[in-house]
């Protein structure tokens, strides 16, 4: 991990940062303050950047690559609940607020380099500036409206509605997922994702 002001690539990083969904509504000098606080993290395929059950929690904007967002039940069981890309962020911000564990990992599906801070760091920033966490909690929201619209589709929608919604929601990611990836979020198997695609019904 780097500091941003001591990346060597930290000129490029920054203009990336601004395209942020919730970044992208601050200005000069609440990025002066912000970026001091930021380090920026490279990620291996596979890698967790949060595990189930945490306390020590980070808030996360993603730059390059692809994270999800996992629950495990006790015999190893997985669900992801959802993927998250450029721009995008995640966070264990709803858990933080709670003061409970956090409920699931976040994992990086391919290499993913991300802009991160703590916490701590984070809500402090965010109660400094009313704008800036209302815009944040509004995407939280969203966030977990997205996370609950998915469970349900995953008991109202049959196999070919589920990934016809996914293409229509996400079209963006379904070319760069690993099949298997996209099967368990789906809760398919890889072989009854290609053979629906083998059959014309997606």
């Amino acid at each position: 991990m780097t500091a941003l002001d001591r990346h060597p690539e930290a000129r490029i990083i920054r203009v990336q940062l601004r395209q942020n969904l919730v970044l992208k509504y601050l200005n000069s000098a609440q990025r002066q303050e912000l970026e001091p606080l930021l380090e920026i993290a490279d990620y291996a395929k596979g890698e967790a950047l949060e595990h189930q059950g945490d306390r020590a929690m980070e808030q996360y904007f993603i730059i390059d690559g692809i994270l999800k967002r996992v629950v495990s039940n006790a015999q190893g069981k997985e669900m992801i609940l959802r993927f998250a890309a450029e721009s995008d962020i995640d966070t264990s911000y709803a858990a933080w607020r709670l003061k409970t564990p956090i409920p699931y990992s976040i994992r990086a599906v391919t290499k993913v380099r991300a802009a991160k801070l703590t916490m701590p760091h984070w809500v402090q920033f965010l109660g400094l500036h009313a704008a800036i966490k209302n815009a944040f909690e509004f995407e939280i929201m969203k966030l977990m409206s997205e996370v609950m619209a998915h469970t349900i589709t995953l008991h109202l929608l049959d196999a070919p509605g589920r990934v016809q919604r996914f293409m229509r929601k996400h079209a963006g990611l379904a070319d760069r997922l690993p099949k298997k990836e996209l099967a368990l979020y789906l809760n398919l198997s890889p072989e009854t994702l290609s053979r629906l695609k083998r059959h014309g019904k997606i």
